[in-house]
């Protein structure tokens, strides 16, 4: 478990513990990026729209299970399920008509291979989970 400021700064740390999970876990490069890429979308989500400019802080918690890695944050920022802001890309709709926010939260939660969320004593508790399988090309 490890406690960081709720800063951008802070997101190399983030990624270092996802990092050091990820080759604990004997992820493949792919599904280490998988992991990596929803875990910054999420932090800077809760450190521009959950803290709003407030000092806080981040709980990072992981873990490898059988067949799968995760990682829990928790933060005491805005209550936000980041569901709530998943929607798919706009096709066929000009890019200055679309709807701004939400594209990185849908790659983000469409990254992983299950994600919950709920609130727990104040805080908010995202969990994200990738299954570790072969690397693959894509």
């Amino acid at each position: 478990m490890r406690c960081v400021p709720a800063s951008l700064e802070s997101l190399e740390e983030v990624a270092c513990y996802v990092r050091t999970l990820a080759d604990r876990a004997g992820l493949s490069p792919r599904d280490a990026h998988r992991l990596r890429l929803a875990a910054d979308e999420l932090v800077t989500n809760i450190v521009l729209h959950g803290y709003k400019n407030r000092e806080g802080s981040l709980i990072l918690e992981g873990g490898v299970d059988r067949e799968r890695v995760w990682l829990r944050i928790q933060d005491e920022g805005r209550p936000f399920d980041p569901r709530a802001g998943f929607r798919p890309p706009e096709h066929g709709v000009p890019l200055a008509e679309r709807r701004i926010g939400g594209l990185g939260i849908f790659l983000a939660l469409s990254s992983l291979d299950d994600f919950s969320y709920e609130p727990v004593a104040g805080r908010n508790t995202s969990t994200l989970v990738v299954r570790a399988g072969p690397d693959e090309k894509i």
